[in-house]
């Protein structure tokens, strides 16, 4: 076995919570091989390979992408696994209990890896770091060296005292952090989100996002969240919702759109309140939704989430066509699915025909004790009102289970709600009580035995439903735009994790590959390599409940 180089070299990479350090450590920076100069030259500051696991929403893997940008614009190079790297990030969900134990229960190989690896530093963010919980942090998560709050991620460099392998620049001796604040949530102290949009403008500046895609883009818009689901942990680990400025969101697109991206998805926690905290502005005089349910907003003057589709829509090639062909948002809440942004939808071609609309339950008591604002009865009339001007639309949702109180009847009435849908597609989760959250104060009396059973009731309905749809598009022709080649499968192997542009065509011919309808349906084909990043037309010829199959037209 290789010796890693931190143990070669027999330093470690420090972390900070105040003041950073000159020099960081892994491997030696690579320089120019010029021996006339070498016995001049300083001793190469040695930098860390580093490594990101990512778990939960696509928020999270946005962040993953500016972070690993930073990293790299720093001079670190990314390790090919957890293993082989110097520098472990984990950028963690808490919606679910379930997403938390993943990484609690990786803490004994995380400490395995740091035993083999004397130099190995683990740093945690994402949402399960929240400011009151710090004080447990340790506890939990023994193997980490850092905790960064979702809006100190920026920090990240500063932190590792990798932003200057000359000196340390960025925090001073007993200063605040560069950037991140704190804000109240009710009596709770949360990360504010006042200050990404500049971090985002800067890493832009920077060419400092490491993209995962070279076909698909992440765009955030608005960070945070304002909403008052009880269930919810988001509000006190992002913080309140604070919206990008207009004219820096239409120049990333700008500069997707330049660098050949065929599909970018505008992200938020709730993407389709982006705006409202914005200031007026006479070119948005026109702008004037109202919400029907929830809070109250002045929104007069204010750009939103339809005038932001229109405009990016509205860009166009030299023949004509949408400069980005395809535009996505998630995720949506039943608030602000206002009816300027139904007609968005509707009006602008590039925009595909799938929502993400989560309901959460079916009944308006248990839709009450959530927080949610919200009737069955609005649900139903928003999405009939945008079926009836996007026809064929697909529309995805998120359903939670044994919730504080659930009634047998009340379930029924959630799966009624799937049926009379017709989801193309459910995200489901039994409900676990997150701490800090107002419903950690409820009685979480539904037994595990029925949370447990009726998910799996409620998932098994689902596939029905779902095959069903698809089978209904079997002898259809979709549009699919191509992301992956799939390996071949062994039994004594996992499959090549190489992406598919790494890979000459040549020595490929014929393999499978997948994709994703405008419905965001998962479809397989097979093809040439070089049809990865391209818009083909394929004939559906199988269907299953989870995904499509065909051949090019």
């Amino acid at each position: 076995m290789t010796e890693p180089d931190s143990l070669r070299h027999g330093r470690s990479l420090p972390v900070l919570d105040g003041p950073p350090v000159p020099l960081v450590l892994g491997r030696p920076a690579s320089q120019p091989a010029d021996e006339r100069v070498d016995e001049y030259r300083p001793d190469a500051p040695a930098l860390p390979r580093f490594a990101i696991w990512t778990l939960g929403c696509q928020m999270n893997r946005s962040d993953s992408e500016e972070m690993a940008g930073r990293l790299r614009g720093a001079g670190c190079d990314e390790a090919a696994q957890l293993e082989s790297a110097d520098l472990i990030v984990i950028n963690t969900c808490a919606i679910r209990e379930g997403a938390e134990q993943k990484v609690i229960g990786r803490q004994g190989q995380l400490a395995r890896l740091k035993a083999a690896n004397p130099g190995l530093r683990i740093v945690l963010t994402g949402c399960s770091v929240r400011e009151p919980d710090r004080a447990g942090l340790h506890k939990r998560y023994p193997a980490v060296d850092l905790f960064l709050r979702p809006d100190e991620e920026p920090e990240l460099i500063d932190r590792l005292g990798l932003a200057s392998v000359q000196g340390a620049i960025g925090l001073g001796p007993g200063s605040a952090p560069s950037t991140g604040q704190t804000t109240l949530v009710g009596r709770t102290i949360v990360g504010a989100a006042d200050h990404l949009a500049d971090s985002r403008a800067a890493a832009l500046a920077g060419s400092q996002i490491r993209r995962e895609s070279a076909t698909s883009a992440w765009l955030p818009i608005v960070y945070g969240c304002d909403k008052t689901c009880t269930y919810c942990i988001v509000p006190f680990s992002r913080g309140p919702e604070r919206s990008r400025p207009f004219d820096e969101i239409i120049d990333e697109a700008r500069g997707l759109a330049a660098a050949g991206y065929r599909e970018v998805t505008l992200l938020g926690q709730n993407v389709n309140s982006y705006g409202h905290d914005l200031p007026a502005e006479a070119r948005f005089e026109g702008i004037a939704p109202e919400r029907s349910v929830g809070r109250r907003q002045d929104r007069r003057g204010r750009p939103d989430l339809a005038e932001l589709l229109q405009t990016i829509d509205a860009m166009r090639t030299a023949d004509g066509q949408p400069a980005i062909p395809r535009l996505r948002f998630v995720t949506s809440h039943p608030w602000d699915l206002s009816d300027r942004l139904i007609a968005a939808m509707a009006d602008c071609p590039s925009v595909c025909e799938h929502l993400h609309l989560p309901v959460q339950s079916g009944d308006d008591t248990i839709l009450h004790r959530m927080g949610r604002q919200y009737t069955i009865e609005h649900y139903l009339e928003r999405l009939a009102r945008i079926r009836a001007a996007v026809p064929g639309i697909a529309i995805s949702t998120d359903v939670i289970v044994g919730f504080c109180g659930e009634t047998e009847a009340q379930f029924q009435a959630t799966l009624r709600l799937l049926e009379a849908v017709g989801y193309d597609q459910v995200f489901a989760a039994a409900y676990s009580v997150r701490p800090g959250t107002p419903a950690a104060h409820l009685a979480d009396d539904v037994p595990p035995a029925d949370k447990r059973r009726r998910l799996n009731e409620l998932l098994a309905l689902q596939e029905s439903l779902g095959f069903d749809r698809n089978r209904a598009r079997v002898g259809a022709i979709v549009q699919v735009l191509v992301e992956t080649i799939v390996p071949p499968r062994g039994h004594d192997h996992e499959p090549d994790p190489e992406p598919a542009r790494a890979r000459p065509a040549s020595q490929l011919g014929t393999v499978h590959l997948t994709g994703r309808s405008r419905a965001h349906t998962l479809v397989h084909l097979d093809g040439s390599a070089d049809l990865v990043g391209r818009l083909v037309d394929v004939r559906i010829d199988h269907a299953g409940p989870y995904s499509l199959r065909g051949a090019l037209a």
